[in-house]
């Protein structure tokens, strides 16, 4: 016998239903603990990877802005819904080394992040890792909701942003944020739109449940309604529904009316208009959304939908604009970019940089390497691992995942393997961006170096260790141990005393007086 379902909402119009309202709350009662406590996937699309990809796109589009203008003024880049923030950690990292290593920009940027959720923003604030940027100006945050906002309001240099204050383009990242927007369902059927509803129940008691527990029991049953008279105010609206009515039939359609407003809001900021990066799953072929069946809500603490790509692109060529998506068909991740510029731009450099990194690896291609590499864990080598890592720009997730293998396979190592394990570690460290507290990866970085035998660098990490997560008794034991493999008698003995006074019942010390110090 069937448990009995719970009423949540009764029939709504899709776009006006509570499941939006509902994948609101999640982020904003779980904050960054979304990502911390791994409830929402985040680790490819925020990895080094992504992050490489996205800093030389922003290069060659800072350059050719430096081309094509006089002007001084800085260009921003906002990054919307912009998570724990560790893709704009890595994208500013490398940004910064390609202006460096290059002939340079004189383009100032300054990078937005942005969010929804008050606890995400307090999280960018402080992160130790951030801090460099926000005082050379070259980073700031700001609070924006994709359907409210109205305005940018910088926090750090205390600047608002409205309709037509900036001279240069305005860049945006949407980095999986339009797949969690509400949006407009139609059915389409021998050449009509039908509105569709929808009405929520639940497998458990809702009452007193968090957005995380509602989405999870969540049932939703979908309703086809009346024909959808063409009456949006925006006739560009309008018109991708009447394409959709003459060449689509017998197909579910998301209509993507909210993102595609977003583009427009975000493009009034500047007077010259939008470039948008993406980076999601999604349809961007017309082809696609023939034959598609009720929307797949795909769950994950909160939830996530595909996006109407072509919608959105069609609304950027009706509005004299362009957009550009790779032409290989992907599994389920896209980079592409849709342009709103309000004066003729050729964006070469920029354009030119999005073919050479759309003909090359890209993350739908890496996922499933990465998939097939910890499928067979037991028959990979050790140098295989570290080209996975490398392949990955020395991801740290990747590097975590990847850990008790590699101290199980540098237990038998080459001289050049040992050498390109250390050289492994300091690109990770580089790349790393902290989001979990309680995880000590400078301890472990600093027992790998230890066994390695680079003793100089293991104490490195384990001072950051000592000094972000405060004295433990192994933490203190190995950089004794590291003083004593280098002849360091002085800092051994200090090093030995102060460990006794702090831990005086750990007989792991007592052991150590014993050493032949000679």
């Amino acid at each position: 016998m069937s448990s009995p379902l719970y009423s949540i909402q009764k029939k709504t119009l899709f776009s006006k239903s509570l499941v939006w309202q509902i994948n609101k709350d999640f982020y904003h009662q779980n904050g960054i603990a979304a990502w911390s406590d791994e409830i929402v996937p985040h680790q490819i699309t925020n990895s080094s990877l992504a992050a490489t990809a996205y800093a030389e796109l922003i290069y060659a589009f800072l350059k050719d802005v430096e081309s094509d203008t006089t002007s001084d003024e800085i260009v921003y880049i906002l990054d919307l819904g912009a998570g724990h923030g560790r893709l704009c950690y890595n994208i500013l990292e490398h940004l910064e080394q390609l202006i460096l290593d290059s002939e340079g920009c004189s383009t100032k940027y300054c990078y937005v992040l942005s969010d929804i959720a008050e606890d995400n923003l307090s999280f960018y604030s402080s992160h130790p890792k951030l801090q460099e940027y926000y005082k050379k100006g070259l980073l700031d945050i700001s609070y924006f909701d994709a359907k409210e906002s109205r305005e940018l309001v910088l926090r750090k240099s205390n600047l608002t942003i409205g309709h037509s204050d900036l001279e240069q383009p305005i860049l945006s990242i949407a980095n999986y944020f339009f797949d969690s927007l509400s949006n407009e369902l139609y059915y389409f059927q021998n050449g009509n739109a039908y509105d569709c509803s929808v009405s929520i129940d639940s497998t458990t008691d809702p009452l007193g449940q968090s957005a995380r527990e509602l989405i999870s029991g969540m049932e939703l049953s979908y309703h086809i309604s009346n024909i959808k008279e063409q009456n949006f105010e925006n006739e560009i609206f309008n018109k991708i529904l009447s394409q959709y009515s003459e060449e689509c039939t017998d197909t579910y359609i998301l209509f993507p009316k909210l993102a595609m407003e977003c583009l427009s809001n975000i493009s009034s900021f500047s007077k010259k208009g939008l470039v948008l990066l993406t980076m999601d799953k999604g349809y961007k072929e017309i082809q696609e959304l023939a034959g598609r069946k009720k929307p797949d809500f795909v769950k994950h603490g909160s939830f996530s939908l595909w996006v109407n790509f072509h919608a959105m692109s069609e609304y950027c060529v009706l509005n004299g604009g362009s957009s550009m998506f790779d032409a290989n068909t992907n599994i389920s991740i896209d980079l592409g970019c849709l342009i709103l510029v309000k004066e003729p731009s050729d964006f070469h450099l920029f354009k030119q940089a999005y073919r050479k990194h759309s003909s090359q690896l890209n993350l739908d291609d890496f996922n499933n390497i990465k998939n097939l590499v910890y499928k067979n864990l037991p028959s990979v080598n050790l140098s295989e691992l570290l080209g996975l890592i490398r392949l990955n720009s020395y991801d740290s997730s990747i590097f975590i995942k990847l850990l008790p293998s590699i101290k199980q396979l540098s237990k038998d190592i080459s001289i050049k393997q040992r050498t390109r394990l250390k050289q492994t570690i300091i690109q990770v460290w580089s790349k790393y961006y902290s989001i979990k507290d309680d995880y000590d990866l400078s301890y472990e970085l600093g027992g790998l170096m230890y066994d390695l035998g680079y003793y100089d660098e293991a104490l490195g990490y384990f001072k950051y260790s000592s000094d972000t997560f405060g004295n433990k008794i192994d933490v203190d034991y190995n950089q004794i141990l590291c003083y004593y493999q280098l002849r360091e008698d002085e800092l051994f003995y200090e090093a030995l005393n102060a460990a006794k006074l702090r831990f005086p019942d750990a007989p792991a010390f007592l052991k150590l007086d014993n050493l032949d110090m000679g």
